[in-house]
């Protein structure tokens, strides 16, 4: 007797976990595998010197990874005008021409008497080429590109105490942040 009931309780429990187990991966399965629906999204990108930089994407899509500056023939170029966005769950590129040529023509506010800058420039990306979950993309994000920095006196000649623009910033913070619509 006590040996069908230790049995029954084994075969219960297998029962239960065997259960929650479909339970888990379906629920994992139907959350991986929807295609997101489209909407309101945000993106941050952490930029650096190069042609590569982090990106994180919030909103209608959740996901991160990095990005790659291109050419419109996909060739990595760090003076490109498009843009490859390679998150964990897919792809797509964006089209930066407008936002660039903003940019190239701006110059930073300089204030003389603390050696400091800022130079903060807005302009539409569109967005296509999704592979993925992202098949399909379309939609323009606002994207806003700021950089702000000090630049060290000169300590020496002619120029002691003076702005030195030729050297290294002291310190230096940059973004990249925007937001738009998308659709698949």
């Amino acid at each position: 007797m006590r040996f069908k009931v230790v049995l029954a309780l084994v075969v219960v429990t297998a029962l239960i976990g065997a259960a929650a187990s479909v339970a888990v991966a379906t629920s994992r399965r139907s959350g991986t595998a929807s295609a997101p629906a489209g909407g309101l999204v945000r993106i941050f990108v952490t930029p650096n010197n190069g042609a590569a930089a982090a990106i994180l994407v919030t909103g209608a899509i959740g996901d991160y990874g990095t990005t790659l500056m291109i050419d419109k023939n996909g060739e990595t170029d760090s003076n490109g005008n498009y843009i490859k966005v390679t998150l964990h769950k897919g792809t797509f590129e964006m089209n930066s021409t407008t936002l660039n040529a903003k940019a190239n023509s701006s110059r930073p506010t300089f204030y003389k008497a603390t050696c400091s800058a800022l130079e903060s420039v807005t302009g539409p990306v569109t967005l296509f080429n999704g592979t993925g979950p992202y098949r399909g993309i379309i939609g323009t994000l606002s994207i806003t590109e700021t950089y702000a920095y000090i630049s060290p006196r000169s300590t020496s000649g002619e120029n002691k105490g003076q702005c030195n623009l030729s050297a290294q910033p002291i310190s230096q913070y940059s973004s990249i942040t925007g937001s738009g619509t998308v659709s698949f």
